[in-house]
């Protein structure tokens, strides 16, 4: 099996190196200097209290790599539609496209049954790039749950979780869905394939929708926003927003929404990913995580007043500061 994991990061990375351990062909595209380390050292990961070094073969082209049996795409959502030209060296026939990443998937709607079938969210989509060259029929959608991060270049820090859940948009249980699923447990991951992957994406999107740009606003921890009253009223608010959007789309919430704001809670003090790209100046994940929501909530009919607020506040502050 040749799998190649675009975007080696700190959550590609994880993922590259569990997959050599469960016995795949495996190759990454990365660049500067995180790549040079690679291909020095190999690449490296912290886990369990050990670091092991990997020998991938890797490079920043990859018309290096050849032909893929699966590629992981672990970028931001906002990072592919600009390279999508340079995924096609990758690509066969056959190849199979996973999207390790977080918020609404370019390819939602794909054979997603009912009204909305096939559906392009321009979004997460600009110009359907991705659905036109890609593929949709390629797509394996992807939940990542664990924590990781780059602790230097080269090396990568797994803080926590190992889960990352597998589905077809058509919710079969394929040979294709299978076959990477068993290579990821093989190397140590929880890989399930469920049949209702969207309620997966959804769940995790609940949090990520508010607690994300919120705490771009604020400053605050995912404690601190799931404890201060208006604050979680706030972000409740928004969530029941998304709520009726998603169950108007099929979608079933497994938990009520007290319950995933407490969820975010017990976290702790940490800071979201939108608050740390804004701290660091790096391009923050908005479109993805909550201007989707707001395209598929004026696709349904389902009003989005605090949804609506919120986004154009934390565009705002990330125009500002050069992050959007």
């Amino acid at each position: 099996m040749k799998v190649c994991v675009f975007g080696a990061g700190a959550i590609g990375g994880y993922m590259a190196t569990a997959l050599v351990e469960g016995g795949a062909d495996v190759s990454i595209v990365a660049r500067g200097p995180h790549l040079a380390a690679i291909k020095d050292k190999g690449l490296r990961i912290q886990i369990g209290g050990q670091e092991k070094s990997y020998s991938v073969q890797a490079s920043d082209n990859a018309s290096d790599l050849g032909e893929q049996d699966y590629v992981i795409i672990a970028l931001k959502a906002h990072s592919v539609p600009p390279i999508v030209e340079k995924l096609s060296p990758l690509i066969g026939s056959k190849t199979a496209i996973v999207t390790a990443m977080n918020g609404v998937p370019w390819w939602y709607f794909h054979d997603l049954a009912g009204d909305y079938q096939n559906k392009q969210l321009e979004t997460v989509d600009p110009g359907g790039k991705q659905w036109s060259l890609l593929g949709p029929e390629r797509a394996i959608g992807c939940v990542v749950y664990p924590a990781c991060e780059i602790e230097e270049p080269g090396l990568i820090r797994h803080i926590d979780g190992n889960r990352f859940t597998l589905g077809e948009p058509s919710g079969e249980k394929t040979d294709r869905a299978t076959a990477i699923s068993k290579a990821m447990i093989a190397g140590g991951l929880k890989a399930p394939v469920r049949p209702k992957i969207r309620d997966e994406i959804w769940v995790k999107l609940w949090g990520n929708l508010c607690f994300n740009p919120v705490s771009a606003l604020t400053g605050m921890t995912l404690e601190e926003m799931a404890t201060e009253p208006t604050i979680r009223a706030l972000c409740r608010s928004m969530m029941l927003e998304a709520q009726e959007i998603g169950e108007k789309l099929g979608v079933r919430f497994a938990i009520d929404v007290d319950k995933r704001i407490d969820g975010a809670k017990a976290v702790g003090a940490h800071k979201t990913s939108m608050l740390q790209d804004l701290e660091l100046g790096r391009p923050m994940e908005i479109d993805a995580l909550v201007t989707a929501v707001q395209e598929m909530g004026q696709l349904v009919g389902t009003p989005t007043p605090n949804i609506d607020t919120v986004l154009a506040l934390v565009q705002q502050r990330a125009k500002k500061a050069g992050c959007y």
